[in-house]
């Protein structure tokens, strides 16, 4: 028999109120457990300064940015010793007089091998700076090494913050073996969406973390291997051989293409300009680095000495299609394509932008119109010459445009402002021996020569004097940049050589302009050979960087010395502003109110020179003077 249980109300209740779906919050909570378990360890890492802070822009000083150098680890995890920019400083708050460009390319958009200052840019730097003097000339190069398309694409946003003039863009040689490139060994990939929505997750310390966990775990199970040796883009291209036509050829200029146009939409949606330059390499002494015979395709050698019989011949027209076509042949693509400059003029039309054609203005300048090393410091890095000859490309190509600052230009016609850029750049002898010594290293490396065949850096470059053994250590990372220049200078002025020695401080003056010691040095030595209006220079564009005692009391000093009794007083006031002790800028202000015969004034500054230094010969015998005057 069964027996019917009955239920009470109140238990109906409690079924019916056990039995409905749990609240919305229970869901909420369940989502929002994992959101806070990584905001919370995002906020740890970050606390703890894990991995790296891929901020863009730093703060080499109060109120200057400098584009950050470790930002290049965002593009590279698998090679050591990861390229950074030439670090050009610019205002964090632009000013109003500010004249600003910025620059994204690779390494020949960076000047090398005349890092850090031998790029078009800073011809662009000087000779603006030149013309306009009354503008505040910002010229700021992100380019750097072994990179391509994928960070220029990063930066922009960034650069398009800074609330640019305008952008010039030098790039696509790197795009196969560049960081992130399909024929790189940093390559995860050909989907241009999944590689950039990876290098914007970079930037979260927790993606990092979990980069490094999977890259651990993976180099475990794989067991130790060794790391390539060699230049940043022999590692970098990794032996990868691409054919004409092929698929990752073909991968490589879509790629190329997509960034450029991702580019020139963020910089037409925010109104800035951009100036193209299309790609010149050395075609007439650059020997295919690899001839592969696929396709149908002959091989880039068999074309290559074809061009070489026609140019002999004079055939000109003949030798340059032959010579390009064999580096678009080269199945290793150290020199872009022609493709590459197509896309370049092709993304230029559609966004009515500016293209200067370099390659077409480098044929002009080279013997039967064909490039050689007579532009070329190898492949694809032009000589000084050739940088500078890219700056004033570029920098007519703006003035065409209107794209100028707005203040009133020297009256100086082209030629002069080209010869007066030309001379005045600061570029030394040490300058010189590094580049060539880079070179050298770079062509005792594959793809140049068989790894086998490399020699030790020491028989390549042979150093002959102190200069060259300076540079050595600086090609051999021995000593950096700044330093290699100060033992020069040294070294010049322990030779009594003050020419090459402000040389040198010029060039270290341009690099780091915001070094006050730089300043201080040229004047000190200027002022002891009393050199008075050569130290001036110095101890004005010193004392516009950061004021001091010793600035404003020597040029007050130099305005005295020359009679000039208003600047000469304003300065010295502004060096007892700083140092109230020192008894020279107290006689050197009485001798100010000499000259404006004010000598009660006069008497007064003397009293107070010698309650500081009651023995001080020169001021005692002023005092007297000036006591017998007022009798």
């Amino acid at each position: 028999m069964t027996k019917k249980i009955e239920t009470s109300d109140a238990g109906k209740n409690a079924l019916t109120r056990t039995s409905k779906p749990p609240a919305k919050i229970f869901y909420v909570i369940t989502l929002l457990i994992p959101i806070l378990f990584f905001l919370l360890l995002e906020t740890g890492l970050r606390l703890f300064n894990y991995g790296y802070d891929y901020t863009q822009w730093v703060n080499p000083a109060k109120g200057l940015y400098v584009l950050n150098p470790d930002i290049a680890h965002k593009y590279f995890h698998d090679i050591q010793g990861v390229p950074y920019s030439i670090g050009d400083i610019f205002d964090e708050v632009k000013k109003p007089n500010a004249f600003r460009i910025f620059v994204l390319g690779e390494s020949s958009g960076a000047g090398y091998p005349y890092l850090p200052i031998g790029s078009f840019s800073r011809y662009l730097q000087q000779r603006l700076s030149l013309v306009y003097p009354e503008s505040k000339i910002e010229v700021v190069n992100c380019s750097m090494t072994a990179i391509n398309s994928y960070t220029l694409r990063d930066l922009t946003p960034g650069i398009l913050h800074e609330k640019p003039d305008v952008i010039l863009i030098y790039a696509g040689h790197n795009e196969y073996y560049g960081a992130l490139g399909v024929g790189s060994l940093e390559s995860f990939g050909t989907s241009r969406t999944l590689i950039n929505v990876v290098i914007y997750l970079e930037q979260f310390k927790t993606f990092q973390l979990l980069r490094n966990v999977i890259g651990s775990a993976t180099g475990l199970l794989a067991g130790s291997r060794q790391l390539p040796s060699g230049t940043l883009m022999s590692r970098m291209a990794q032996d990868q051989y691409i054919g004409l036509n092929s698929s990752v050829y073909k991968n490589g200029v879509e790629q190329f293409k997509g960034n450029i146009h991702d580019i020139m939409e963020m910089a037409s949606e925010n109104h800035v300009p951009v100036i193209f330059g299309t790609l010149a390499c050395n075609l007439k002494d650059q020997y295919p680095f690899v001839s592969v015979e696929e396709h149908g395709l002959p091989p880039a050698g068999k074309i290559f000495e074809q061009a070489q019989q026609a140019f002999e011949k004079e055939e000109w027209h003949n030798a340059d299609s032959l010579f390009r076509y064999a580096k678009d042949l080269d199945a290793l693509r150290f020199r872009a394509p022609t493709e590459i400059n197509s896309v370049i003029v092709d993304i230029a039309k559609e966004f009515h932008s500016s293209v200067v054609d370099i390659d077409s203005a480098f044929e002009a300048a080279s013997p039967g119109h064909i490039v050689g090393d007579n532009l070329m410091t190898d492949h694809i890095h032009p000589t000084l010459h050739g940088y500078q000859y890219m700056g004033s490309l570029f920098y007519d190509e703006m003035e065409r445009r209107g794209l100028r600052p707005k203040s009133t230009p020297l009256n100086l016609d082209d030629q002069q402002q080209d010869s007066m850029t030309i001379v005045n750049f600061p570029f030394t002898m040490i300058d010189s021996v590094v580049g060539r010594y880079r070179i050298k290293l770079l062509k005792n490396d594959w793809p140049y020569i068989s790894k086998k065949n490399k020699i030790p850096d020491a028989a390549v470059l042979q150093p002959r004097d102190h200069i060259d053994s300076i540079a050595f250590d600086l090609v051999e990372d021995k000593i950096n940049w700044d330093l290699a220049h100060r033992k020069a200078a040294q070294w010049y002025l322990s030779k009594n050589d003050i020419t090459s020695f402000l040389h040198e401080m010029d060039v270290l003056i341009s690099q780091y302009p915001i070094v006050v010691e730089y300043y201080d040095d040229a004047a000190n030595l200027l002022l002891k050979k009393q050199e008075y209006d050569k130290a001036y220079y110095y101890l004005s564009k010193r004392n516009q960087m950061e004021p001091g005692a010793f600035s404003t009391k020597w040029l007050g000093i130099i305005n005295l010395y020359k009679h000039q009794a208003g600047p000469a007083e304003k300065y010295l006031n502004q060096s007892i502003a700083f140092d109230r002790n020192d008894s020279q800028v107290w006689y050197d202000l009485a001798g100010v109110y000499v000259e404006e015969k004010n000598y009660h004034k006069a008497l007064e500054m003397t009293d107070k020179a010698l309650a500081l230094s009651p023995h001080y010969a020169d001021a005692l015998a002023l005092r007297t003077t000036l006591q017998n005057a007022l009798k």
